[in-house]
């Protein structure tokens, strides 16, 4: 009887694992799919990404109910616990990057619906490339209980700030030289810092990824820290 009730709580736990990778597969599409309308100029496919932005929240408050269900009724302990309560704390982020990806949509199409004059075109797509690969690697390690890659995702997270201080002395300039674009210009702006918050999101899970593997929270550590964590 205790194996029988064994199995089916580590059955459930994959479940929950699986779930959590299917939410970030879904925020992973939105993002692309808001990229992919801001270089293109595909209303309906912006439109697609706002409208559904409300299936990556319920996607956490079912995930929400599910760990609150699974601490009430199985009191998981040690390394189970850990793992319900980093899917606690990852579902909330992922949440989060699914809003960004919303606000890039929402910002790309009044930009391409706009009568004003556009902004020059600033790159965002190597800074998104760079949040986006964050949010890959943090969640094949949480997959695959691998926490090799998490220095990795440290490391893009500071490439990916330092991209967004780049973007901000580039519109500076084009705001200076033509005072017409400054709305286009703010929109660009709002979209940048998506962008660089999808990067902070990614960063925050892959922190949490080593606690649920290594049972050390080391959120606030530098990169040395964290490096000698996962080399451990």
């Amino acid at each position: 009887m205790n194996e029988h009730i064994s199995k089916q709580f580590d059955a459930e736990l994959e479940q929950m694992r699986t779930r959590v990778l299917q939410m970030g597969g879904m925020v992973e599409l939105q993002i692309a799919k808001a990229l992919d309308g801001l270089a293109s100029g595909d209303i309906g496919e912006l439109d697609q990404v706002i409208d559904d932005d409300h299936r990556i929240n319920q996607m956490e408050l079912e995930l929400d109910e599910a760990c609150t269900q699974m601490i009430a009724k199985r009191q998981p302990t040690a390394r189970d616990l850990r793992l319900v309560m980093t899917v606690f704390k990852m579902i909330t982020d992922l949440e989060r990057i699914g809003d960004e990806a919303k606000k890039i949509a929402k910002m790309s199409r009044r930009l391409h619906t706009s009568d004003k004059p556009f902004t020059p075109r600033i790159e965002l797509r190597h800074s998104a490339n760079l949040a986006i690969d964050m949010l890959r690697k943090t969640l094949d390690a949480f997959a695959r209980l691998d926490i090799n890659s998490v220095a990795d995702v440290v490391r893009q997270d500071k490439q990916v700030d330092a991209e967004f201080k780049g973007i901000i002395r580039q519109l500076i300039t084009f705001l200076m030289e033509d005072p017409r674009t400054i709305s286009a210009g703010i929109d660009t702006l709002f979209m940048a810092k998506a962008i660089e918050r999808i990067g902070d999101h990614a960063k925050n899970m892959s922190e949490y990824v080593i606690y649920m593997v290594k049972g050390r929270d080391i959120r606030h550590a530098g990169i040395e820290a964290i490096e000698q964590e996962v080399s451990q």
